[in-house]
């Protein structure tokens, strides 16, 4: 089970900062992303992390940052420079690196507004 929190309003130029938290699955063996996805659009995915590596699709490099505390089991997303174009529904996924096999959270809402 994952649970994406820490969404919520903020003004343009804010910052939030998501969890992605496990429970019944150790992260340890899983690549874990963030996905969103915006009113009338397609679920995209924005970054991920391994143990070692991180990615960022364009939109959000630079701005936000993925990390990991295996400890807590959880997979944080700072989103700093918030922007409108930012709000969505985010989600976390993790994918164990051998199976293959996939765990989605429930989304949080992001809403970037004045």
């Amino acid at each position: 089970q994952l649970q994406a929190s820490g969404g919520g309003l903020v003004q343009p130029g804010g910052s939030l900062r998501l969890s992605c938290a496990a429970s019944g699955v150790g992260l340890d063996y899983y690549a874990v992303g963030w996905f969103r996805q915006a009113p009338g659009k397609e679920r995209k995915r924005i970054s991920c992390i391994t143990d070692d590596t991180t990615y960022y699709e364009d939109p959000v490099k630079g701005r936000f940052t993925i990390s990991r505390d295996n400890a807590k089991n959880t997979v944080y997303l700072q989103m700093n420079s918030l922007k409108p174009e930012d709000t969505a529904v985010y989600y976390c996924k993790a994918t164990h690196i051998r199976t293959r096999t996939n765990y989605w959270g429930k989304g949080t809402q992001v809403t970037v507004s004045s």
